[in-house]
């Protein structure tokens, strides 16, 4: 039996990554959005473009257009906390549907960086700088799938 394992080193030099970051719970995702930044440029990414929307609902579009405009991988990242309502879970499972389906869609990978958390202090500490800031997890996940898929035979290959 012949195996063979593939990982490669995080070289994110070649890569164009977009990240998309949600306006809403700012205090949250602006330290995501730190976190994600750090990683790529420890990564060695050169070319990454920032675009934000008004909340996670929004990310799913703005990713897979970033993903149909030729991003190597696109980063999502948004902060859903409960509330005193159900809003809360239709948000943060249409978000995650959306972007799973983007991903999908477009053969481009989607780092999920959309923290979901019952109460504000735990989004925040998942936001801060270092380890456990899931801003950097996203980043990472969405690089190494994007170097992985390039990796394989025949290279990435995006759903047309």
């Amino acid at each position: 039996m012949n195996v063979t394992e593939t990982s490669p080193a995080p070289d994110a030099s070649r890569l164009r990554v977009a990240v998309a970051v949600s306006s809403f719970n700012a205090p949250v995702t602006e330290g995501l959005l730190r976190g994600a930044l750090e990683y790529l440029e420890e990564a060695g990414c050169a070319d990454v473009t920032v675009a934000r929307v008004p909340g996670s609902f929004e990310l799913p579009l703005l990713c897979r257009r970033l993903a149909e405009a030729g991003f190597d991988a696109v980063v999502a990242l948004g902060a859903v906390i409960k509330g005193e309502t159900d809003h809360y879970e239709h948000i943060a499972t249409q978000a995650a549907r959306g972007l799973m389906d983007a991903t999908l869609a477009t053969g481009v990978p989607i780092g999920f960086g959309v923290l979901t958390a019952r109460e504000a202090g735990h989004a925040v500490e998942r936001s801060k700088p270092g380890p456990g800031n899931k801003g950097i997890e996203a980043a990472e996940a969405a690089v190494a799938a994007a170097l992985l898929l390039d990796a394989l035979p025949g290279g990435a290959a995006r759903v047309e």
